[in-house]
């Protein structure tokens, strides 16, 4: 039932998602769906559960904090990008499901081992989340998928731009948009390093750091 809902919203978004849709796609009545849950409240707490598990579990293995984040932050954006209807639900259910629970405590849990403080801790779950899901929903905005697509939007906007007006704007068209092999989805990776890296200047000295008192609460 939850596959058959997902399809339902990757084709027709969350709004889609209602138990006549789900059962037509079923293939039965939607009467039968009640004798399975109560109500599209549970088909959504599901879906969301559902895409919780197909994110990969983060896992520092010696100690290597960054690389497990990156990791888990890259399978995100992937599962993400294929249902980006889910965005609004990730973190809007009143009830969330073991998935989603197990997800949440590994992420915190590979930080906390790492020597984050849990004022940090916390602070680094929003930051990394919403620059996935940022991202995300800006990629699933852009007009281009592919380098044919980057070629005829950027080209066809430089050809009509006023490059004496806008020399900065056409610069960053022609010497970088427009350069062969350029491909947008690489700057997930960059700004996700940034991120790491300004997470790796506040973290705590060492584990046993983690839960002395710090003010970075108050300050960061």
């Amino acid at each position: 039932m939850l596959e058959a809902a997902i399809r339902v919203a990757d084709r027709g978004g969350v709004e889609a998602i209602t138990m006549r849709r789900v059962a037509q796609e079923l293939g039965v009545e939607a009467m039968s769906l009640y004798h399975h849950v109560p109500n599209k409240d549970a088909i959504l707490d599901g879906v969301v559960d559902t895409v919780f598990a197909a994110i990969e579990l983060p896992r520092a293995e010696r100690g290597d904090w960054r690389d497990a984040i990156r990791t888990r932050a890259f399978s995100a954006r992937a599962v993400l990008s294929q249902h980006s209807w889910a965005l609004g639900l990730m973190d809007s259910r009143r009830d969330p499901g073991p998935a989603t629970l197990r997800h949440h405590d590994a992420v915190l849990g590979v930080l906390r081992e790492a020597g984050f403080t849990l004022a940090m801790a916390a602070h680094a779950v929003s930051l990394v989340d919403s620059y996935v899901y940022g991202f995300v929903l800006q990629e699933a905005s852009l007009p281009v998928t592919t380098p044919d697509d980057v070629e005829e939007v950027a080209g066809g906007i430089l050809r009509r731009l006023p490059a004496e007006e806008l020399p900065y704007l056409a610069e960053m068209i022609r010497d970088h948009a427009l350069r062969p092999g350029y491909d947008y989805t690489g700057e997930f990776g960059y700004g996700l390093d940034l991120i790491l890296d300004a997470l790796e200047a506040r973290r705590a000295p060492h584990p046993g750091a983690r839960d002395t008192a710090c003010a970075e609460g108050s300050t960061t």
